[in-house]
C-alpha cells in the first residue's frame, strides 16, 4: 500500500465512522424513545446530538485528547533535544513542525493527534524524555510523525473522542433507566416500559456497545503501527533506534496513570501494562500488536 492510498483511505475510514457514530447514537435515543413512548422526539434529540458531536471531534478533537491525558505544551528552553528531533525530523518527512506537548507521567510513551499535518500534535511523557537517548528519542517522533504525514491521526483523534461520547452516552442512557427516569406515563398500563423482554433487550444493547466501540478501535490499531514503525525507519534511515525505544517502554512495569480506553490506541505503545493472569481472550483484544514482533520487524530491516 503506497502512502498515498494509505491517506485516502485514512479518511474514507472516517467518514464510515462517522455514519456508523451518528447511526449508533441516533439508534439508542431512539430505543429510548420506545421505552418511554415518544420514539421520535428522541430518534431527532439523538440525531442532532451525534451530527454536533461529530462536527466537535474533527475540529476539537487534539484539544479534547490533550485535556484528557493533562498534556501542558513543551518549552524549547526546557525540552532542547525534544524540539531539535521534531524540527530535524519533520524537515526529513516535508511537514511543518508539530506542536510539542509533554505528560508529567514517569511511563515512558508517545503520541500523535489532530487532524491534519497543520493542525497536528506530538505528545511525549517525561518519562519517555528521561530514559531514552537522541536516537532512540528520534525512532518515537519519526514513527509519530509518519502517523501525522499517514492521517492516521484524524482517524485515531476522531475514533477516541467518539468512542468516549459513545461509552458516556451509553452510562447516561443506562443509569437513567435504572432509575426511571425515562419512564413514560402509560408505563403501568400497556407501555413498553413496563415489558420486561424489552428491557432485556435494551441491556442487551447497552452491554454491546462497548464491544462495538472495542472493535471500532481495532480495526485502525494495529495495522498502523506497522506502517508508522517501517515510514519512521525509512526516516530516521536507523529502525534499531525504534527497536531499543520499544524495548525500553514495553520493559517498564508500571501503567500510564493518565490514560484511558478510549485514548490507549492513540499512544506508541499499550499504556495499560499486562498482567500474569492476564487471558488470552484481553490479549486478542489489544489495541497494539505485540511489541516483540514489532521489534524483530524493525531489527529484520
Amino acid at each position: 500500500m503506497s502512502i498515498y492510498s494509505q491517506i485516502s483511505s485514512n479518511k474514507t475510514r472516517t467518514y464510515i465512522i462517522f455514519a456508523i457514530f451518528i447511526f449508533l447514537v441516533s439508534g439508542f435515543f431512539y430505543l429510548v424513545g420506545l421505552y418511554s413512548d415518544s420514539g421520535p422526539s428522541y430518534f431527532v434529540i439523538g440525531l442532532l446530538f451525534s451530527f454536533f458531536s461529530t462536527i466537535g471531534s474533527y475540529f476539537l478533537s487534539d484539544k479534547i485528547i490533550l485535556f484528557t491525558v493533562g498534556a501542558v505544551e513543551a518549552k524549547k528552553e526546557d525540552y532542547f533535544d525534544y524540539y531539535t528531533v521534531a524540527e530535524n525530523v519533520s524537515m526529513a518527512a516535508g511537514l511543518p513542525i508539530p506542536k510539542l506537548f509533554v505528560i508529567n507521567d514517569h511511563a515512558p510513551n508517545a503520541f500523535a493527534t489532530g487532524r491534519d499535518p497543520k493542525h497536528a500534535v506530538v505528545c511525549v511523557t517525561t518519562g519517555l524524555l528521561e530514559r531514552l537517548d537522541r536516537t532512540e528519542l528520534e525512532g518515537v517522533i519519526a514513527h509519530e510523525i509518519s502517523h501525522i504525514k499517514n492521517y492516521d491521526i484524524l482517524l485515531a483523534s476522531i475514533v477516541s473522542v467518539l468512542v468516549g461520547t459513545l461509552a458516556l452516552v451509553s452510562d447516561w442512557i443506562m443509569r437513567s433507566m435504572w432509575w426511571g427516569g425515562f419512564r413514560g406515563k402509560d408505563d403501568d398500563k400497556d407501555g413498553r416500559g413496563g415489558n420486561p423482554l424489552f428491557l432485556i433487550f435494551m441491556i442487551f444493547v447497552f452491554i454491546l456497545t462497548p464491544l462495538i466501540a472495542t472493535l471500532i478501535q481495532l480495526a485502525i490499531s494495529r495495522k498502523r503501527e506497522f506502517l508508522a514503525d517501517a515510514d519512521g525507519a525509512l526516516l530516521t534511515r536507523y529502525p534499531e533506534g525504534l527497536a531499543r525505544a520499544l524495548e525500553k517502554i514495553s520493559q517498564y512495569p508500571h501503567s500510564m496513570s493518565s490514560a484511558t480506553t478510549s485514548t490507549a490506541h492513540l499512544f506508541i505503545s499499550n499504556p495499560f501494562k499486562k498482567t500474569k493472569n492476564q487471558n488470552w481472550l484481553l490479549s486478542l483484544f489489544s489495541t497494539h500488536p505485540p511489541t516483540q514482533e514489532r521489534i524483530n520487524v524493525l531489527r529484520s530491516m
